[in-house]
């Protein structure tokens, strides 16, 4: 079981960063045409894949804590996910600042939840990423993905679910197959409604769904929104508007590392248009208390 980072000593609380690489296995968690294309999609021209121990000491240096996990989409892709136990393990090595959750491929069926309640029951998990669009899946679909929500309700941990538009596979021919409408987050309302104690991110602004997002996280009470993914200065007018009102308390600071840096992220959000009382919701007081840091 992992401990947890002192609040005290953090800035803030980075909820959205990817283990890229596994140093174990030597895997990466997406082929190179894919990692290739999410690279020429943010601009990122210095492609260094960090391991998990470098992901440590960069958000150490920075006094931030870090929320990491890979993605299982191994059904869709055929490329096998950086070990959730590798990332877990590192967690718990570096307690201070690293804070697990893990992946699992919904079309892994029952094999899947079982292998869920043992990620949370022995290697502490607090979460669980999905990518509908990457792993090829409605978030409803009661067939493929509820009994795993199932057990991350009763677990008390969180679902983490990729929304709107995706780098991976922007710009290959025919989206290297990666379809985005399975990634509307109004997909994920259904989810909300039939698990309504289950804690909910939406990851990133959700274009072209972002007032969607809006309506989802202002209706059902467990649902969150994280900035990852995006420069807050491209931030969608009503995501700003409802950051600094309604949902003051539900969203979250979230970087995308290492595709987009947190100090990227950081020195953008300082020019945005946010009020004095909601900014440290945002770097931290949100994600602790969704994250159960708080006491």
């Amino acid at each position: 079981m992992t401990s947890t980072p002192r609040l005290d000593d953090l800035v803030a609380i980075d909820v959205h960063t990817h283990a890229e690489v596994s140093t174990t296995t030597g895997r990466t968690s997406l082929d190179e045409k894919l990692h290739a294309a999410s690279s020429a999609y943010f601009g990122v021209t210095d492609r260094h894949r960090p391991t998990l121990e470098e992901i440590a000491s960069y958000y150490r240096e920075r006094r931030m804590a870090a929320v990491v996990f890979t993605v299982d989409a191994e059904h869709a892709t055929g490329t096998e996910p950086v070990p959730n136990e590798e990332v877990a393990e590192a967690a718990a090595a570096n307690p201070d600042v690293l804070i697990p959750f893990a992946s699992v491929d919904p079309f892994r069926g029952r094999a899947g939840v079982k292998r869920a309640r043992r990620l949370v029951a022995e290697y502490g998990v607090r979460g669980f990423k999905f990518h509908p669009s990457l792993q090829g899946f409605f978030p409803n679909d009661r067939a493929v993905a509820y009994e795993l929500y199932e057990v991350i309700e009763e677990t008390g941990t969180i679902a983490l679910f990729h929304t709107g538009q995706t780098g991976i596979g922007a710009g290959v021919p025919g989206g290297a197959g990666i379809r985005l409408k399975y990634s509307n987050p109004l997909c994920v309302d259904d989810v909300a409604a039939d698990f309504p104690d289950l804690k909910i991110i939406l990851a990133h602004p959700s274009f072209p769904w972002q007032d969607e997002a809006l309506a989802v996280a202002t209706h059902k009470p467990g649902v969150h929104i994280d900035l990852s993914g995006w420069s807050p200065k491209y931030f969608p007018p009503q995501l700003v508007r409802y950051a600094n009102s309604l949902l003051k308390d539900k969203v979250l600071f979230g970087s995308d590392y290492p595709v987009l840096t947190p100090d990227r992220w950081l020195a953008d959000f300082a020019e945005l248009d946010i009020k004095d009382d909601v900014r440290p919701r945002i770097l931290k007081d949100n994600a602790a208390r969704l994250l159960g840091l708080t006491r």
